[in-house]
């Protein structure tokens, strides 16, 4: 057990994809965590394959290094704007904050929403100027708009004088000036950190203390809550109670509510405690003050709960903010025809059961049963959030199918709705910012700043509801020809802005099942953009392709040449093929319609109508321009 002053405790914060997981690398290399000649690999706090394949961290993970007598122990925190929630709840367990804003790039919208959390909590950031060594980098204008941001932010006197850092986390330096390079090392960094993150606060001799900040769950012990320790020691196997505590609703969609109460304070037993080292998480018998621990015992552990000595009365904290779900989505069985061939095709039993576990430890999540026998709403901070969820469950076995997702609305005493808004901040070239403007202001977004740098970019800053956002980032790929660049963030609610149309093109729909023919589809392939090849399986009701026109299509992509004696033996032979556009998890869900579904297995990613049948369709197509008026 370290003495509290040879502890500090830091976190690292970011927009995404500005080097916070690389820098960590490098910080393990400097610390010498591994073995000289161990092998490994990068990104190595990413350590499922979804957070290496799109090349973000979804939760934050705690790693602790070791530097002359210090210990150090570091939280990469998530840089996606849907994961935020988790960065405030891990302010309360450290004492400062790494800032990393990309020489480049420079401030973004998450870089903003993780600095006022920091700000507000009371922390002084450590600014690191990251990527220096990059073409058009530019770490003296990076620098300068981070001393803006600090300033509009409402940053302190003693806030703003932050410390700078400049560097490469890729190659593995940082220096207290720019004109650096990789035989400087690390040293800076960690120089830095003993001396001006201050040591943790609290007393190693008074009854212990500390507040659950993030949940986990092991296999044969159940849930695990992790905090750091604000005063006191903490063994293995000692009593200690836990106070729960909640909310009152006092608060509008701006302001949270401040006023709170404790609703149960139970006894239990510290069974188990771990921290720590390195990436290992260890055993720990006994802990002291500032140290972060993962403890499990209790038979219900909630974010924001407080655990003491059991001699310590009235000692329950304010409950920490849990963010609210802005989108929610169906999770359905799968009743099409394909149902169990590439994977488990779940029933909702199961569908229920596995997303029960995920509400574990996935505190943003919301189940509700909505009276179906064949689906669940599923609620969250947005679409990449329920997205991660899918793939998940789709890399385990599971088949299913999603809705379209659709934003939760609030409405008020007075009958006027609310709804989510998002800051948009997009990176465009010159030539493309004319068809941005205009396509986000059919989607209800406001221009609210336009930047010209010298590199022939333009930063176009929006205020749009989120709606408007689901299904545009193909379309603005499409626009800027893959070179648009474009970050969000949930700012809030805001007054309802009225009806956004939405995809402007149809659907091709099989109306048979069976495999794909090259003969039809070279006929369809000029109506549209097909999703399929030939020789792909089809049934009635899935969607092969997006219609080049408003409205659906209904095809027959299983359709055969008929063959007759007067058949040219080469006629087939100067047939070509548009290449098919692929959807992924992410596009598909973008794209379908209200009344299509996307069919999730383990091999494959389908979209189909909701209603598979041709005329079950059209009566209910009927049913609703009847009851439409």
């Amino acid at each position: 057990m370290k003495p509290i002053d040879k502890i500090r405790n830091v976190a690292i914060i970011a927009h995404i994809d500005h080097g916070k997981t690389t820098l960590i690398d490098s910080i393990f290399r400097a610390a010498h965590v591994f073995r000289d000649n161990a092998r490994i690999v990068e990104r190595v706090m990413d350590n499922n394959d979804l957070e290496r394949e799109r090349g973000i961290t979804i939760r934050a993970k705690h790693c602790t290094v070791e530097w002359k007598g210090y210990l150090i122990n570091i939280i990469d925190t998530p840089g996606h704007a849907d994961f935020s929630g988790e960065v405030e709840r891990v302010l309360s367990m450290v004492d400062s904050v790494l800032l990393l804003v990309d020489a480049n790039e420079g401030p973004m919208p998450q870089t903003r929403y993780v600095l006022m959390r920091a700000l507000r909590a009371g922390l002084r950031p450590i600014v690191i100027i990251n990527k220096v060594d990059r073409p058009h980098a530019n770490p003296v204008g990076a620098l300068d708009k981070t001393f803006d941001l600090f300033f509009t932010l409402g940053a302190t006197e003693e806030q703003c004088d932050f410390v700078t850092l400049y560097g490469s986390g890729l190659h593995g330096w940082l220096s207290r000036s720019p004109e650096g390079g990789p035989e400087q090392g690390m040293d800076a960094l960690f120089e830095t950190i003993v001396e001006h993150v201050p040591a943790p606060k609290g007393d190693p001799d008074a009854p212990f203390l500390m507040q659950v900040s993030t949940l986990g769950w092991r296999d044969h012990i159940g849930r695990t809550g992790t905090g750091r320790i604000l005063q006191g020691r903490l063994r293995k196997g000692m009593d200690i109670t836990r106070w729960a505590t909640r909310r009152l609703d006092t608060g509008t969609d701006f302001a949270p509510a401040m006023e709170w109460e404790v609703v149960e304070s139970t006894p239990e037993r510290a069974v188990h405690t771990w921290v720590t080292r390195g990436l290992d998480t260890v055993v720990a018998h006994e802990l002291g003050a500032g140290d972060i621990v993962t403890i499990a015992g209790p038979k219900e552990l909630n974010i924001g709960d407080t655990l003491s000595a059991p001699e310590l009365e009235e000692c329950a904290l304010p409950p920490l903010d849990i963010e609210e779900p802005t989108v929610s989505m169906m999770f359905l069985t799968n009743n099409g025809p394909f149902a169990g061939r590439e994977g488990r095709a779940v029933t909702l039993r199961q569908l229920q059961l596995r997303l029960t576990r995920e509400l574990r430890a996935n505190v943003a999540l919301r189940v509700e049963d909505v009276g179906r026998m064949d689906a669940v709403k599923v609620s969250g901070r947005g679409e990449l959030h329920l997205a991660i969820l899918i793939e998940e469950m789709r890399r385990e076995g599971m088949e299913f199918c999603v809705s379209a997702p659709e934003i939760i609305t609030r409405e008020d005493a007075l009958g006027h709705v609310s709804e989510p808004m998002e800051e948009l901040i997009i990176d465009i070239m010159q030539e493309h910012q004319g068809v941005v403007i205009e396509k986000i202001s059919q989607r209800k977004g406001e221009l609210t700043g336009m930047f010209t740098g010298g590199t022939g970019m333009t930063r176009l800053e929006f205020r749009i509801p989120m709606r408007g956002l689901i299904g545009y980032r193909s379309e603005f790929l499409t626009d800027t020809r893959g070179l648009g660049i474009m970050a969000s963030r949930f700012i809030g609610y805001g007054p309802w802005c009225g009806e956004i149309s939405g995809r402007n093109r149809g659907s091709m729909i099989s109306l048979d099942t069976g495999d794909a023919t090259g003969y039809s589809l070279e006929n369809l392939q000029e109506r549209g953009t097909l999703f399929i090849s030939p020789m792909s399986p089809v049934y009635a009701g899935m969607i092969i392709g997006e219609n080049a026109r408003p409205g659906d299509l209904i095809c027959n992509p299983t359709k055969r040449k008929a063959l007759t004696n007067h058949r040219a033996s080469n006629k087939d032979q100067t047939v070509t093929f548009n290449v098919p556009r692929t959807l992924t998890l992410d596009a598909a869900i973008e794209w379908v319609a209200p009344d299509e579904l996307v069919e999730v297995t383990p091999a494959a990613i389908r979209v189909r109508k909701a209603l598979l049948d041709h005329e079950s369709r059209k009566k209910a197509e009927r049913r609703l321009a009847v009851a439409e008026g």
